[in-house]
């Protein structure tokens, strides 16, 4: 079962995908993101889990998610309510959308956020898209041998 396995960041993700380590509570330093994928890192399974698709993950306790995001942020009165707007705010940037017709459930866009954290790929689309494109199917590999 991949929700057992502890997902390592240097296989599964770039080191990007983890910066800044764990930040002190209240920090702005850390986006959602950041700390969506840590979650999964750790194997927070009781919150959040990853789902069957590649990059998919589903909120299992929307409240208790919006608790940890909210300790994490230094806001007590966090809820998922505020926590989904803040999802929300991801489609738009293409980070991540909302996957339809499963409740709390959403999927990531790896190769978007690949593009806004390796600013030194190279320009050439041919190139950047090869590039980008070793990086996804080797994530993504690991990924279905662990499902």
């Amino acid at each position: 079962n991949k929700d057992d396995f502890f997902f390592p960041s240097a296989v599964l993700f770039p080191d990007w995908a983890y910066k800044p380590a764990w930040s002190p509570p209240g920090s702005r330093q850390v986006h959602l993101w950041h700390f969506l994928l840590e979650l999964l890192g750790r194997g927070e399974g009781g919150a959040i889990t990853w789902g069957s698709e590649w990059g998919e993950f589903v909120i299992r306790d929307p409240e208790r998610l919006a608790k940890l995001w909210g300790e994490r942020k230094g806001k007590p009165h966090m809820n998922y309510d505020k926590l989904s707007r803040a999802l929300r705010y991801y489609y738009n940037k293409r980070i991540l959308h909302k996957t339809k017709g499963k409740r709390f459930t959403y999927k990531f866009n790896f190769s978007k956020l690949v593009l806004v954290n390796y600013p030194s790929l190279p320009t050439c689309p041919q190139v950047r898209e090869s590039v980008l494109n070793v990086l996804l199917h080797s994530c993504k590999s690991i990924f279905n041998f662990l499902l």
